[in-house]
């Protein structure tokens, strides 16, 4: 059997997807910015893609960028508003359970002089909000808070966190503006632009192609583009559009939303059965995050689409392995700093022992999963983690 538990990382693009970007490729292939017939059905072609991602987004199709994924679009929100603001302020605040792609593009404005300040979590991943509170200063800029972190799936309280910036906002006839990283929520939960300033998302966690995501940028606001040269995307992001990428992104943001609650449901079915299946076949497992999971923004629970365990005296990278030659893919932690040395930033920042860090393995979910790969992958994570344990640490 072939059971795929490492949606986070990347999904399967839905066959509509790839048939439509063959199509794209293959026959409609021209430049959007062509005058001819070629090119005017490329232009409609993105212009309708644009409309499925800013309607699954709840934005207006004016406000949204395409860019060449998740981590381009965080880059462009931090990079661009701290240029384009910098001289209304210098301090940025952020989690310290950031993905790689805002904590180290917030590095990169420290290293020009910028002030960062990095907001602790609780053990289950949840940002403190009294602390987010007192960081804030007539001197802050930004805030920059993601929507499901991607390693524990915790859901953070985003609109209180809109609450508390709009309050401090009117209070201080400041300016404070939110980023969120919605890469992980956005398919997954009801996303609500309300109140938030820049949203980024990316096609490849929901089914569509790589190397396309986007950024919401609400109208009126003003940042400076991280690319530039040809003038597309409203002069925000230049470059040829990646056409077949971005008809495929509109096609899975369409799937998204029409089959929303369907999805969910088969995610969340399997992700219970897996958790209530190891909590009773497997001793000294420790549940990273909430246990229960949820569509409610400030509920403090977990997306339904994933499940953090740490397997205690075993080690995760181990048993993944020994899980793949069985045919189940699973992760240790993030696909985008898996090949760098070092354990997980975001289980340390939950305060987690080294040891519980070392036996930690990342399930999430598609609706694509069933009960029956969920009771194979029961089956033969208690005999990976039982012969684990009989030979004990390798080192």
């Amino acid at each position: 059997m072939f059971v795929y538990l490492d949606n986070s990382a990347t999904t399967k693009p839905y066959s509509a997807v790839t048939d439509k970007m063959v199509e794209y490729m293959k026959e409609d292939f021209g430049n959007p910015s062509s005058l001819h017939r070629l090119g005017i059905s490329a232009e409609k072609a993105v212009k309708s893609a644009r409309k499925s991602v800013a309607e699954a987004l709840t934005v207006r199709e004016d406000e949204l960028i395409f860019t060449s994924g998740g981590t381009e679009a965080d880059n462009t929100a931090l990079i661009g508003a701290a240029s384009a603001r910098q001289r209304r302020g210098k301090k940025i605040i952020t989690t310290a359970i950031e993905h790689p792609a805002v904590l180290e593009a917030a590095g990169r404005l420290e290293s020009k002089g910028f002030i960062v300040e990095y907001i602790e979590v609780d053990e289950k991943g949840l940002v403190d909000l009294r602390a987010l509170q007192e960081a804030l200063t007539e001197d802050t800029l930004l805030l920059s808070i993601m929507g499901v972190n991607n390693e524990v799936g915790t859901i953070e309280p985003i609109q209180e966190i809109v609450q508390i910036k709009n309050e401090y906002n009117k209070t201080h006839g400041t300016d404070v503006l939110l980023h969120v990283d919605a890469v992980q929520a956005f398919g997954k939960l009801p996303l609500q632009s309300n109140g938030i300033d820049m949203i980024a998302v990316s096609g490849h966690k929901i089914h569509g192609p790589k190397g396309i995501g986007a950024l919401y940028v609400r109208k009126g606001l003003t940042i400076e583009p991280y690319m530039i040269g040809g003038g597309q995307e409203r002069h925000m992001r230049s470059g040829t559009e990646n056409v077949p990428a971005i008809v495929g992104f509109g096609q899975a943001a369409k799937a998204a939303k029409e089959d929303f609650d369907l999805r969910i449901k088969n995610m969340s079915s399997a992700r219970e059965y897996l958790l209530e299946g190891i909590k009773t076949e497997i001793k000294d497992i420790k549940i990273n995050g909430a246990e229960k999971d949820s569509l409610d923004w400030d509920s403090g629970m977990c997306c339904p689409s994933v499940l953090n365990i740490s397997f205690l005296g075993t080690r995760g990278e181990v048993l993944l392995h020994t899980l793949e030659q069985d045919g189940i893919y699973v992760s240790t932690g993030s696909a985008c700093s898996s090949n760098k040395k070092g354990r997980s930033h975001v289980l340390k920042a939950m305060r987690l022992k080294d040891k519980e860090i070392e036996g930690a393995i990342r399930f999430s979910f598609s609706e694509f999963n069933t009960i029956e790969e969920m009771q194979y992958v029961l089956e033969h994570l208690k005999a990976a983690v039982a012969k684990f344990r009989r030979l004990g640490s390798f080192r």
